[in-house]
């Protein structure tokens, strides 16, 4: 799985940053893209990226504000254009289904493939055997949620070598002995599969934040999490206007991830404000709380 982040801005686009909008690529584990928010010009970030709208599956919008939606009707439409016939979900807050119907009414937009919109109204956002989407409401004056994504499980590999061994040869019966089932074999000795299957594989855990300033909701979903994604608005000098605005500084993202347990911390959402130059001192910032911080920055991609 890799995040790709296609828009690392907070409120309005700059020549370094756009928006935001995060995809989630599964291509292994389900032949899939998700997306975390839609801001404007998404799909212009995602020409200069791998990503296929096409293997798009399904949408998590965190709030209804611009920044964070208002490139999602032309997604949806471009969609429909590059092939995209598969079913597509977006989830979001109350509204967002109205957001979108009106924005494809008034312009006559008819998309190719079915679009399922789902106004989220418990914390069990989705799930499935191989993953489990949570959410938590955040503290941003418009309803924002943040999300928790949890990977199943999976089961531990299979002793190859022990098999071998005992003169089990690979084949069918290889998928047997992996699924823990007890076989007989051609001598008549019997081998038990879970004998021969090592620890499961942790599945991996990411917690994507919408905005907001520092909730009890947020350690909820952070608990644990192999990544979290946080904004981080503002530098920590600018603690009052962060509380102001419902943001968060690096300070409080930093914090979170260290009191989360959390094994790295990706932050993004910033202020325009700031400059490359800039950028360095905000990790920094981070660093001091929580070492495991990097920034994220349009187009970079982080292996999880």
């Amino acid at each position: 799985m890799e995040l790709i982040f296609l828009g690392t801005g907070a409120g309005v686009p700059s020549k370094g940053r756009n928006v935001t909008a995060i995809a989630l690529t599964m291509l292994n584990e389900r032949n899939s893209i998700w997306l975390f928010d839609c801001g404007e010009a998404t799909q212009h970030q995602i020409l200069r990226s791998s990503i296929r709208l096409s293997k798009l599956e399904k949408i998590f919008i965190t709030h209804l504000h611009g920044d964070h939606i208002f490139g999602l009707p032309g997604l949806l439409s471009s969609r429909s254009f590059q092939g995209g016939e598969t079913e597509l979900r977006v989830y979001g807050p109350v509204g967002i289904a109205n957001y979108i119907r009106t924005s494809l009414a008034v312009s006559g937009t008819h998309l190719k493939y079915p679009l399922e919109i789902v106004e989220i109204d418990s914390e069990v956002v989705f799930e499935d055997a191989a993953f489990k989407v949570i959410c938590r409401e955040l503290d941003h004056g418009i309803l924002s949620y943040g999300y928790r994504i949890e990977e199943a499980d999976k089961a531990g590999s299979l002793d190859a070598e022990g098999l071998s061994a005992l003169g089990v040869k690979p084949g069918p019966i290889f998928k047997e002995l992996k699924e823990g089932k007890t076989v007989t074999l051609e001598n008549g000795e019997v081998v038990d599969g879970s004998q021969f299957i090592g620890p499961a594989k942790k599945g991996r855990i990411m917690a994507i934040f919408g905005d907001t300033r520092t909730t009890p909701n947020e350690l909820v979903l952070a608990d644990q999490a192999d990544v979290i994604v946080h904004e981080a608005t503002f530098g920590a000098e600018m603690g009052d206007m962060a509380g102001e605005y419902m943001h968060s500084t690096t300070i409080e993202a930093a914090t979170l991830a260290r009191n989360a347990n959390a094994k790295r911390l990706i932050i993004t959402h910033i202020s325009s404000r700031y400059s490359r130059e800039d950028n360095r001192e905000l990790v920094s910032e981070c660093q001091a709380i929580f070492p495991n911080t990097e920034m994220a920055t349009d187009f970079a991609i982080f292996e999880l």
